[in-house]
C-alpha cells in the first residue's frame, strides 16, 4: 500500500554517513525498550546527521511534481525499523493520518509545517480538533508513538523540503507508515 498522495521509490545506494546512522539506530532498537524511549533515543541520534551534505545521494533528494516522494533508504532485515527520506516540493501535503508504529522525523533541508490533531468522540462518530501548529526548520526533530500521533504535514515554503523518518516497522514491506487516513470533520 503506497501512502496516499506519495510517490515511493527504493533507494538502496547508501552513503557512509547513512550507514553509520543505521548502525546507531540498530543498536538502540536492539535494546528492546518501549516505543516512547526508543523514539526519543533515535531522535537524539538523528540530530547530528541532519543538514550534512554527505547524508543522502542526489537521487535520494529528488522530488516528484505530482506528490511528495518517499525514498526508502533502509529496511532492517528483521522488520524492526526503516529509514525513509520524504521530499516535498512547495505546496505538497499529506492527508491527516496516524502511524503504524513509533516514529522519528527530522528536517534535513527546508522546513515543514505540521498540524497536530486530537480525536474527540462526538455522539456516535468522532471529530478532529487541531491542537498545535508547528513549523519544523532544518535540524528540528520530533519523536512520537501511537496513540495520539494524528497529524498533517505540508511544505508551505517556496523551496524543496527533505526530511528523514525512522519508523519502528518495515516500510519496504508495508509500503507506508500510515495506519489510518482521517476523513472526519476537523475543527481549528
Amino acid at each position: 500500500m503506497t501512502p496516499p498522495n506519495a510517490a515511493t521509490t527504493t533507494a538502496p545506494r547508501s552513503t557512509a554517513r547513512l550507514r553509520a546512522l543505521v548502525a546507531e539506530i540498530r543498536e538502540t532498537v536492539g535494546r528492546g525498550l518501549p516505543p516512547d524511549p526508543t523514539a526519543r533515543l533515535v531522535a537524539e541520534q538523528l540530530v547530528p546527521h541532519l543538514g550534512m551534505p554527505d547524508l543522502l545521494t542526489a537521487e535520494q533528494c529528488e522530488g516528484d511534481p505530482e506528490r511528495y516522494r518517499q525514498h526508502v533508504l533502509h529496511a532492517e532485515h528483521d522488520g524492526s525499523f526503516s529509514v525513509v527520506a520524504l521530499v516535498w516540493l512547495p505546496g505538497q501535503v499529506t492527508p491527516i493520518h496516524d502511524h503504524v508504529s513509533w516514529c522519528v522525523t527530522g528536517v534535513h533541508e527546508g522546513e515543514e509545517h505540521e498540524r497536530r490533531y486530537q480525536l474527540i468522540p462526538h455522539g456516535e462518530t468522532a471529530r478532529l480538533v487541531a491542537t498545535q501548529d508547528v513549523v519544523n526548520p532544518r535540524g528540528a526533530v520530533s519523536a512520537f508513538a501511537p496513540p495520539g500521533d494524528i497529524h498533517l504535514v505540508r511544505n508551505a515554503g517556496t523551496c524543496t523540503a527533505t526530511s528523514l523518518h525512522v519508523y519502528g516497522a518495515d516500510v519496504s514491506r508495508l509500503g507506508t507508515s500510515i495506519r489510518r487516513v482521517y476523513r472526519l470533520p476537523a475543527d481549528r
